[in-house]
This record gives structure tokens, C-alpha cells and sequence, in this order.
């Protein structure tokens, strides 16, 4: 069953462009069938992945946390406790087209 995650981050002032660079550089995860990186407003960014299941992000999750770590850095604190991602993941329930 197809399953997606989706990040949300922010950049910090003046690091939009290295973080670009960083993910275009970046080969996907085994078990993903694409990743996208969508802008969301100012500084701020979503990376969606599709997945084959959700076994495939769970196997997946330690090459996506050393990615993270190699980013951290150029990464602003959400607030609220979420620290420097907001990360959600699912089955696909219905799709649409």
C-alpha cells in the first residue's frame, strides 16, 4: 500500500540556496518512489516523500535522520517543542484522479 511523509522546515535567513544544493545532491532512500521539496512561504518548505508502505519509511528512517543531521544546521526551531522538523507519515486512504 503507498504511504507518504511529509516535513515541514524552515531555513534560516540566507540559507535557502545551500539547502537547495543539499537536497539536489541527495539520492533517495530505498523503498521511495520520489521525494519532492515544495515551497510553503517564506524560508519555509515541505519535503514529501511517496513510499512503497509504511514498512519502507520505517526502514528508511535512519538515512532520513543522517540527512537531517547533515542539514540541522542551516535549520530554524519550529517552536512549540517540534524542534527543526515537523514530520507526519500515513497510508494512502483514498486517492483521487
Amino acid at each position: 500500500m503507498t504511504a507518504y511523509n511529509v516535513v515541514r522546515i524552515k531555513v534560516k535567513p540566507g540559507k535557502d540556496a545551500e539547502m537547495l544544493d543539499f537536497w539536489r545532491g541527495t539520492a533517495r532512500p530505498a523503498g521511495s518512489r520520489k521525494l519532492e521539496l515544495i515551497k510553503t512561504g517564506d524560508r519555509t518548505y515541505c519535503v514529501v516523500g511517496e513510499w512503497d508502505s509504511m514498512a519502507s519509511i520505517a526502514a528508511a528512517r535512519a538515512e532520513m535522520i543522517g540527512n537531517l543531521d547533515k542539514v540541522r544546521g542551516l535549520l530554524e526551531d519550529l517552536g512549540g517543542g517540534l524542534g527543526v522538523t515537523d514530520p507526519v507519515s500515513g497510508d494512502v486512504v483514498l486517492a483521487i484522479g
